[in-house]
């Protein structure tokens, strides 16, 4: 267990955020399975904290808030209440919780190669909104993303790695009968951006439930892109 007054751990769950409203992160906000329960924390709330987190994480005066005995507890007894769900690529350059400066029980993560929007992935989002209670919802690529850069190419690739893929076409394939006059690294920079928008196309036309949470205003999803070499976040 971590104690308040001397433990920093502590302090910083209760303290960290953008004022007062961050206490809510560690009271009860949604009800585990109930598809009508949502977090009392706004999207913007939510999209203020992660840029909070992204600017101390880039000044390197990170609070790493929510790491301790204390808060695994805490998520034992009280179950997660996640504040943000993030769809990522899983490049092992982009470590989500780190990015964003926060700790356990805070952002309920989703990682892929190539950041995709497919079945498996949607339904997590669902299941994130739904249950899990977040507002906000984020589909964060990034730069030198391999697998955009991949079919950006056109390189040839196995196993089950073109289904996993094929999301990524349409993004590439716009980008390119747009773009013909790009350099070939500033051709890839605007595929993985449009890749992003992608996804969120996807969510939203390929789940009922998402569109539907979208367009009431319950939820808010937007595009961001993490910058590999100076570890700032772009929203897009």
């Amino acid at each position: 267990m971590c104690d308040f007054f001397h433990n920093p751990c502590s302090r910083r769950h209760l303290l960290s955020g953008i004022g007062a409203g961050s206490l809510l992160l560690s009271l009860p906000a949604v009800t585990l399975g109930s598809s009508d329960a949502m977090s009392s924390v706004s999207p913007d709330e939510a999209l203020q904290w992660l840029k909070n987190g992204n600017q101390r994480f880039v000044s390197n005066k990170m609070e790493h808030p929510n790491l301790c005995a204390l808060r695994l507890a805490e998520t034992v007894k009280g179950g997660q209440h996640p504040f943000a769900t993030i769809l990522s690529c899983s490049d092992s350059r982009v470590p989500v919780e780190y990015i964003f400066d926060r700790g356990v029980g805070d952002l309920f993560v989703i990682r892929v190669a190539g950041n995709v929007a497919d079945t498996d992935e949607i339904g997590t989002i669902e299941y994130g909104a739904g249950h899990l209670g977040t507002r906000l919802v984020v589909v964060m690529g990034h730069t030198r993303c391999g697998a955009v850069t991949a079919v950006v190419k056109g390189d040839r690739v196995g196993g089950n790695i073109p289904k996993l893929v094929d999301n990524i076409i349409p993004a590439a394939t716009r980008v390119k009968s747009k773009s013909k006059d790009l350099s070939e690294s500033a051709l890839i920079l605007e595929a993985i951006k449009e890749n992003i928008r992608q996804a969120i196309s996807d969510i939203q036309k390929n789940s009922q439930e998402m569109a539907h949470l979208i367009q009431g205003k319950k939820v808010r999803v937007v595009g961001a892109l993490y910058d590999l070499e100076t570890g700032r976040v772009e929203w897009l």
